[in-house]
This record gives C-alpha cells, structure tokens and sequence, in this order.
C-alpha cells in the first residue's frame, strides 16, 4: 500500500509538474468531499490527515458547543460536551475523529471529481506563477494550431496565444513551425492561464538585441528608444555609457552580423540604429537620417520641430507613406513637421554653373569689338567693284588713317 500511494503521488507530480503537498492537499479534499456525500453535509467543518506511509486518512470533523441542539451534524450539546470535557463552555469548538467508513460508488465518484479538479487548478496556478514570471521576455514555441485568425502556440507546458494584431503583417506561420515569442502578458481566467505572446511589440527588439550584444548586460550600452512598425521598419537610439565605445557599430556588429542576426528573425525588418542625444535638436537630426537636415527649429511649449530639408531630399525626409518622419517622431516624442528649402544651396550651386562676370573696362569693350569686326570681315575677291577699297584686316591705326583720308576727299569735292 506504501510503495502504491507513494508511486502514485510520484507519478501524479511529475506529469502534471505541480509539488507532492499540492496532491497529497488534493486528496485531502476528494476524501472531504466524499466524507460530506455520505454522512455529512455541506456546513460541516471536517479537516483530513493522511498517513505518510500507508496513505490512510484519518477525518476530523468539528462541531459547536450549544444549550439547544439543533443541527447533529455540526452542535453538541453543553451537557455532552462536558462530558468530554469539563470546562467546556457554550460557544466551544470541539473536533471529533470520526471512525474511517466505507463510501459509496457516489461518494467515490464525488472524491474522484474533487481530486481531478484540486489537481487541475494546482496546475493552473503552477503555469500562471511560471509564466507571469516570464512577461516582458521572449521564449521558444512551436505553432501548434490556427483558429479565428489567431495563432496557438506550444509553451512547453501551456498553450500561448498571438491575436491577429501581435502577427507580423504578410508574415506566414504552419504547423511545427519554431518561432520566438515575447510573452504580453499572462491572464487568470476560469479556464486557466491565459498567455498572449507577440511577434509586433517594440521590445521584441529589444530582448532579441540583448541575445546578440553581450555589451548590454554590462550596461556598456543600452536602447535610449525604440519605435517600431512591425514587418517594415524600426528605428532604435542607442547610447553609450563608457568613453570610448561606438553605441551605433557595436549594436550593427563586424560586417553587420549582429543586426542582420535580428533582422533575420523579424524576417528582414529593417532596422535604423541611431545615435541618441539629449539635445533635441541633434536627437532629431539624428531620427531622421538618412537624411540631410538643413535647420530644426523648435517649439518647446508645443514640442513641435520644424524641419528644413533639402527639395530633393523631401521624399526621403517623409518616407513611404510618411513611414520615416513617423517613426522619427514617434522614437523623439516630438511632433515634427518636414518642410523643404526651395532657396537651400541654389546660390552655392549657380555660382559653379555660371560663374558671377567681371566688370568690363571701356578700353577693352573698344578693342573687342574692333577684333571682332577684324574676324568676321573677309576680302571679297574675283568680285570688282566701282570703288577700291582696302581690307578691313588692317590694324587701328591703318583704319583711322583711311577715314581722315576720306574726310579730306568730300571737302574737297565740295568746293
């Protein structure tokens, strides 16, 4: 009989994974339980002792010391109560033991469903503690089964559930797939635990690059910020808390292989690691890279940033359908407003396509016209005309003397 029960309680703990004085407890309350079907009722105060060898219970029950009986089950009369004892006075407790008897196949039954009942909640209580622990972390599972649109999980020892908003979008998920989850939060409902896990909360980034950068558990570094749309894209601030390290290239790893190591796992988000600041408006600068940043301007009472940017850069400020300024916002808490530079950098840039021209001297406007007019005027041979005349080749002073000449000419005709 001891080699039985001891087997028996051994065998219980290990399957359902609960302590040995959880079941012996449990089966403490199938025996009241039985013990109340048959030869007692629902207000009797009865307790249970087992023998730790054999197993044998061994029943208490407890009753009130009154003038009048009313109840058997649970008074005694003072006149019989005293003979028990002398002293006892009206308003006593007395417990009796009460001789082991037979129960019935209904008082059995009763037992056997208190007992699968105790044991079934003990190991509810047994995951929740587990679990409950475990929020905020991230842990192995298989996909075990799809209903509703949601997606069951296999913990180990209890079933998670991801709701359709905690699934990475266009993200597909089979049977026997292994995945990692981060546990939401554990819940206590009347059908046991409820665990919700998620593939889409921000600091499942943040436990699957504490995985990969040893430096954060030595508070070398640490994530200031995230902000994160799953599936597409999360930005991270990162900073550093010892002279020296590089916040940004120990998270992105030799060759990227840290960051690459998270990006496989979220399949292939993109990750923008930035470097964080106090002064906001470095901070926002930084939030918003890749791009260039002209000015920032603050709004302090508002926390509101306005920034310039580039024109040809405006689209890459804003991203796909304002995916990057949102991030950004969403990682600086400020509220920024992109606004492009239609002036930004067209003087510097005009200055190298048309250089700004040097004042003309006079003199040199002369000489320039004379020498073009020498360029552009040919001898027309092989052609005779009424009149000679000279090439228009000839130097400035050949030319000045052509024209005295025929100054002279007409004043002589005149007379």
């Amino acid at each position: 009989m001891q080699n039985q029960f001891l087997s028996a309680i051994e065998q219980i703990c290990e399957e359902k994974g609960i302590s040995k004085d959880m079941v012996i407890e449990a089966i403490q309350a199938a025996i009241i339980a039985a013990y109340k079907k048959d030869f007692g009722g629902k207000e009797q105060e009865v307790r249970v002792e087992l023998n730790p060898d054999s197993g044998e219970p061994t029943i208490f029950v407890t009753k009130e010391v009154v003038e009048s009986v009313e109840d058997g089950l649970i008074q005694i009369s003072l006149a019989n109560a005293k003979k028990l004892k002398k002293t006892h006075v009206i308003g006593d407790m007395i417990e009796f033991k009460e001789d082991n008897k037979e129960f019935g196949r209904v008082a059995a039954d009763a037992a056997k469903q208190a007992l699968v009942q105790r044991i079934r909640e003990a190991e509810r209580e047994v995951v929740f503690s587990e679990f409950s622990g475990k929020e905020g972390l991230i842990i192995n599972s298989t996909v075990q089964r799809f209903e509703s649109g949601n997606v069951f999980v296999d913990l180990g020892k209890a079933t998670g559930v991801m709701f359709p908003s905690d699934q990475i979008p266009n993200e597909k998920y089979y049977p026997a797939q292994k995945i990692k989850v981060f546990v939401v939060r554990v819940e206590q409902t009347n059908r046991g635990p409820q665990i919700v896990v998620s593939r889409t909360h921000p600091d499942m980034v943040r436990r699957l690059f504490e995985l990969e950068v040893p430096e954060i558990a030595n508070n070398s570094v640490e994530i200031a910020g995230i902000a994160r749309e799953a599936g597409a894209r999360t930005k991270i601030a990162v900073k550093s808390n010892v002279p020296g390290v590089d916040p940004v290239g120990t998270f992105v790893g030799g060759r990227g292989t840290r960051v690459q190591a998270v990006m496989g796992e979220l399949g292939e988000e993109k990750i923008d690691i930035i470097a964080f600041s106090e002064e906001p408006k470095e901070y926002i600068v930084n939030a918003l890279s890749p791009t260039k940043v002209i000015s920032v301007k603050l709004d302090k009472e508002n926390k509101k940033a306005v920034v310039k940017v580039p024109e040809d850069q405006l689209s890459l400020a804003i991203g796909k359908s304002g995916q990057n300024v949102r991030l950004a916002a969403k990682l600086t808490e400020w509220n920024i407003d992109i606004a492009g530079a239609d002036d930004a950098g067209v003087e510097s840039t005009a200055k190298e396509i048309d250089p700004e021209p040097q004042p003309t001297r006079t003199a040199d406007l002369e000489d320039a016209i004379i020498a073009a007019s020498n360029e552009t005027s040919e001898v027309k041979e092989d052609k005779p005309t009424d009149k000679a005349s000279k090439t228009k080749t000839e130097s400035k002073k050949d030319t000045k003397e052509v024209v005295e000449k025929e100054e002279a000419l007409e004043d002589s005709e005149d007379k």
